[in-house]
């Protein structure tokens, strides 16, 4: 049994150089979750990203949000910005999304129906009925190692830790300390999930199909999987400010 859609989610997508997505993924947004505002969290993006916005803004300026920074921050801030924007703003929930279309809109309504006892719910490349698409051999190797890796590491039954298409409660999201939250790369959705965890949170997944993004250019590096390695330790020993 479902709970009602909680009566005021927010789509939270962090953005840099993204303009040739903008409109399809708005375009799915309103047709799957008509009633989730968007805030749209950009890293002062070159290629008219903003412009974009904007120009969606003025024909549904309650609907759609912009929060601009001076420069690329990383995800993990991104997303800790917008949260806390949220927080401030009275939503009931926080949806999580990639602004390159590899999230489907269509796993909305999903997502943000929190089965009954659920406190975050992860759209999961990794559990029956969940794959990738166009991604490579290797990967795919390397994805599925460091959720492994991670799974083993924290001791979590979460099997896509690293996935970004997650909707939380609020009161997850004010529970486990945004302040103290470190990690800048793709390991941040490993931190939170393993925060929420902690913190005595109930964990939810649902099969997602991640498609891999179809134009503009991957943020992925040799850096942000390092700084992955390294976090789960940190948070493994204890040294991380829970």
């Amino acid at each position: 049994m479902l709970d009602l859609t909680p009566l005021r989610p927010l789509i939270v997508v962090p953005t840099y150089n993204e303009v040739e997505n903008i409109d399809e993924l708005l375009l799915g947004i309103q047709q799957h979750a008509p009633a989730a505002d968007v805030l749209f969290v950009d890293d002062n993006s070159g290629d008219g990203t903003v412009d974009r916005i904007r120009r969606h803004q003025t024909r549904t300026p309650q609907k759609i949000h912009l929060l601009s920074r001076p420069r690329k921050l990383g995800l993990g801030t991104a997303y800790v910005a917008g949260f806390k924007w949220a927080l401030e703003r009275d939503y009931d929930a926080v949806q999580e999304m990639d602004a390159d279309l590899s999230h489907n809109p269509a796993y909305l309504p999903q997502t943000l129906a929190f089965p009954q006892g659920t406190d975050v719910v992860i759209g999961s490349r990794y559990v029956a009925g969940g794959s990738t698409r166009g991604w490579s051999l290797s990967r795919r190797w390397i994805s599925k190692f460091g959720n492994l890796y991670a799974r083993t590491i924290l001791g979590l039954a979460v099997r896509d830790l690293t996935g970004g298409f997650n909707a939380w409660r609020r009161e997850v999201l004010e529970a486990v300390s945004l302040d103290n939250v470190q990690s800048e790369g793709y390991v941040f959705q490993i931190e939170l999930k393993y925060r929420a965890a902690r913190a005595g949170f109930s964990l939810h997944e649902i099969p997602i199909t991640f498609v891999d993004r179809r134009r503009g250019q991957s943020k992925m590096s040799g850096q942000v999987a390092w700084e992955a390695l390294l976090r789960v330790w940190t948070l493994r020993s204890g040294r991380a400010r829970l």
